[in-house]
């Protein structure tokens, strides 16, 4: 397998580039900002720590519900308009959520949020697909994401600085300069690209929406929102039902919110598949790790945040390669080979924390975000890469509506995980609450492992990636040697 050559895109699409980076930005920064100050805002709001975890799945869920709308309001109203509804929506939700006071106010603000959050980092995701050649789809994803990695490399210290030495109303309120700045460029520099659209899908839309929401509840369960095994078991019939009236709804039927056509492109099918399992498992580590550090072993909110830089940083590092050895390794050795080492380090984690061995937790946390990214990239480009061009919208949102259900799957069953074994036990540092996160981990392990099995069907690749030369702004070369 030969490496593709470098390529160069316009100086135009370079900075459209830039404002969809803006877009993962905000969101990453208040993600990592948020997950690492749900100790302190347990104590200021009143309730169990244990329970904070609802704050996270309000604006993921929020996300996925309402992602399915966002690829067909780009194409109708345009990306620019859609795009800075989003930053405003955003920012607004921001606002709220600084001034909340109690946890359903703070959860309803989340939600607010969401509904920016699911229409800012999708549809800018959407604009790279429509300005870039889909060869190099895998490569300007890297660049956008990578200036987006500032958010998470700022957000774990930043957020434990503030709620530390100020106070938890903070992170939110640091999000409203942020999103003037990104409204600000949006309309200057973001053109409206727009595409010819179908009626929209609105029953099967109100489908799937009824069958997130309602499987999600009832997997909170009990003990997150006191619901009784009757209506559980209520949440898991409707959300069942509402699935298979939607796969009844699309079959066949060409104005269905996402065809299932879809799923004749073999590398989507599986692509999806584990991309929805590797997800669950991975959603958990960024909500998991800060509340480890801080009830598991007592770390200061500050001391924590700085625990999770050498992850970012990790990551960020990666993003740097990622084409390179996807190219060398081939997606189904990849994918497996990340898969079932970021299960090992997952484990080291807790092992070396209580053992004493503090100077190991940058370590562990650095190769953590190392191979997270690259199996994060790795299963976002297989997904999409052979989908037909008239399928490629509908398949980046159902992609994106997955990725965000599952890492609010992950947050919730880390949350249950958590109750599970503490008992609601929150003696920060103590011998119980050490042991309880051991078994959450060992639990957590095994989840992160289970989608190897789904990668190892990932057929051959005959086709490497072209790789996107950083160094120059000049146009697009149209060499066809760039293709291998």
């Amino acid at each position: 397998m030969t490496e593709a050559t470098g390529t160069t895109l316009p100086i135009s699409v370079r900075w459209q580039l830039w404002i969809v980076a803006f877009g993962f930005f905000m969101q990453s920064l208040d993600t990592t900002i948020v997950n690492t100050a749900l100790p302190s805002m347990a104590v200021s709001l009143g309730v169990n720590p244990l329970h904070m975890h609802s704050v996270v799945v309000a604006y993921v869920l929020t996300v996925a519900v309402m992602l399915p709308a966002s690829g067909w309001l780009a194409d109708k109203v345009g990306v620019k308009w859609v795009f800075f509804s989003a930053i405003v929506l955003f920012t607004l939700g921001s606002l709220l959520c600084a001034q909340s006071t109690t946890l359903q106010q703070l959860v309803m603000s989340r939600v607010l949020q969401g509904v920016g959050g699911a229409m800012m980092v999708p549809v800018g995701r959407l604009t790279v697909l429509k300005i870039v050649p889909r060869s190099e789809y895998m490569a300007a994803m890297t660049f956008v994401t990578l200036p987006g990695q500032i958010g998470p490399l700022m957000g774990p210290a930043l957020g434990g600085f503030l709620v530390q030495y100020a106070s938890w109303h903070w992170i939110f309120l640091i999000n409203l300069p942020v999103g003037l700045a990104g409204a600000i460029a949006t309309l200057t520099l973001m053109p409206n690209y727009k595409m010819q659209t179908r009626r929209f899908d609105i029953s099967g839309f109100v489908m799937l929406a009824v069958c997130m929401a309602t499987l999600t509840l009832a997997l909170e369960g009990n003990k997150g929102l006191g619901l009784s095994p009757l209506t559980l078991v209520a949440l898991v019939i409707v959300g069942a039902a509402a699935l298979g009236a939607y796969w009844l709804h699309a079959r066949g039927n060409l104005s269905a919110l996402f065809s299932l056509r879809l799923f004749h492109t073999k590398t989507f099918s599986i692509g999806l598949t584990g991309s929805f399992l590797g997800r669950i498992g991975s959603g958990m580590l960024p909500f998991m790790t800060p509340v480890f550090l801080q009830l598991g072993m007592g770390f200061t909110p500050f001391h924590a945040g700085l625990m999770m830089i050498p992850m970012v940083l990790g990551s960020m590092g990666m993003k740097r390669i990622v084409v390179r050895l996807v190219n060398k390794l081939g997606y189904r050795r990849a994918l497996v080979s990340a898969t079932l080492l970021l299960s090992v380090i997952t484990l080291c984690m807790p092992l070396v924390a209580i053992y004493g061995a503090y100077w190991m937790i940058p370590v562990v946390l650095f190769f953590q975000g190392m191979v997270n990214s690259l199996r994060f990239s790795s299963m976002n480009t297989l997904t999409l890469k052979d989908l037909p061009p008239r399928l490629a919208s509908s398949g980046n949102s159902l992609l994106s509506m997955i990725m965000q259900l599952s890492m609010s799957l992950g947050v919730s069953v880390a949350g249950i995980l958590i109750g599970l074994f503490a008992h609601q036990q929150i003696d920060p540092g103590s011998d119980a609450m050490q042991s309880a996160f051991i078994y959450c981990y060992f639990c957590m392990t095994l989840i992160i492992a289970f989608p190897a099995w789904i990668f190892l069907r990932v057929p051959d690749e005959s086709q490497t990636n072209v790789i996107l030369d950083r160094r120059h702004n000049a146009t697009a070369s149209s060499d066809p040697a760039r293709k291998s």
